[in-house]
């Protein structure tokens, strides 16, 4: 999950008027799931959710979705004329292949029938946006967080997608969410990050 959105939805928590001690790790998904049947975490926050192979007593809580936008360097933004017909032959950033976004890229890259060249494929984010914004390449990144991407790296916005969308989950062990900074993070979503129209 982009570290920008986990932000927006744990930022929250700490606003609670009963102090809460908000602890985050980051790992792969199946080590944060055992840690959640272990009662060890309350949410595992993921951009996919609980997989059905995996033997975990949990609960998807849908947080919201977004498109999918893409962005390049000023100079590179420049040369995209026509979205998403710019991209091809172009050099382009992409997730890893553990990301849930990755495999939806390359589908719809196959449907528009673009052939850009991937010269960069990165686990961290961050890291490929910080290619990004040295002109390495376009980068795609959730729409919703369009606005902080180009003002912290100085990047543009060329095009967005709302065939490729990107999910959100909160995953609990518990179907009807009663925890209170778990109620707050899925009502930050709710409110502000993902407000439905």
């Amino acid at each position: 999950m982009p570290k920008n959105i986990a932000y927006r939805l744990l930022a929250s928590v700490t606003e609670m008027p009963e102090p809460v001690r908000l602890i985050c790790t980051e790992g792969k998904l199946d080590r944060l799931l055992a840690e959640l049947a272990l009662h060890r975490l309350d949410m595992v926050v993921a951009d996919r959710p609980l997989p059905a192979t995996v033997r975990v007593r949990g609960f998807n809580h849908k947080l919201g979705e977004s498109d999918v936008a893409f962005f390049a360097a000023p100079e590179l933004a420049r040369q995209c004329k026509e979205f998403p017909a710019c991209l091809e032959g172009k050099p382009l950033l992409l997730p890893g292949e553990d990301s849930t976004a990755r495999g939806r890229l390359e589908q719809w890259l196959e449907a528009e029938r673009l052939a850009p060249q991937i010269v960069g494929e990165f686990d961290d984010a961050a890291l490929m946006k910080a290619f990004g914004q040295a002109g390495r390449g376009f980068f795609p990144a959730p729409a919703v967080l369009a606005k902080e991407v180009e003002k912290q790296y100085g990047v543009r916005e060329v095009g967005r997608t709302s065939v490729m969308r990107e999910s959100f989950y909160a995953i609990t062990g518990e179907r009807r969410i009663t925890h209170p900074a778990v109620l707050t993070v899925t009502e930050a979503a709710r409110d502000s990050l993902f407000p439905r129209a």
